[in-house]
């Protein structure tokens, strides 16, 4: 069973990425399945992009728009995708999230043009 595929298909999910002392940071974000894994979208400039650029280790978990974990958190792997990953996420959104979703996307690349965001791919932990 994928280990990804309950926050993947959650309308949020708690990503938590690790400081360089080791404490968690916590941020619910939008999520849309990517593979066997999962993809968010955010600022290239976040705090959360620097720690993942740092150390790709994260945890992800389903939760509510305020960051409330509603079920198993994941150990997992991200990376940064590039440009062509970000547009497939970003269409990906729109797909999930309707009308708030292209609008959100649409604006965010308006007035702060289109590397201001970056997709951030998730891909479960394997063992070996």
């Amino acid at each position: 069973m994928n280990p990804l595929a309950e926050p993947a298909a959650a309308k949020y999910v708690s990503l938590t990425t690790f400081r360089k002392d080791g404490r968690a940071v916590s941020t619910p974000v939008w999520v849309v399945p990517d593979g066997d894994g999962l993809a968010v979208w955010t600022r290239a400039d976040s705090g959360k992009v620097k720690r993942i650029r740092r150390s790709g280790r994260v945890t992800v978990a389903p939760c509510d728009f305020r960051g409330n974990v509603t079920g198993e958190t994941v150990e997992a792997r991200a990376r940064l995708g590039d440009r062509a990953d970000t547009d497939r996420v970003r269409r990906a959104l729109g797909r999930k999230y309707g009308l708030s979703g292209r609008l959100t996307v649409w604006s965010s690349r308006v007035y702060r043009g289109a590397d201001a965001t970056v997709a951030v791919l998730v891909s479960p932990v394997t063992d070996g």
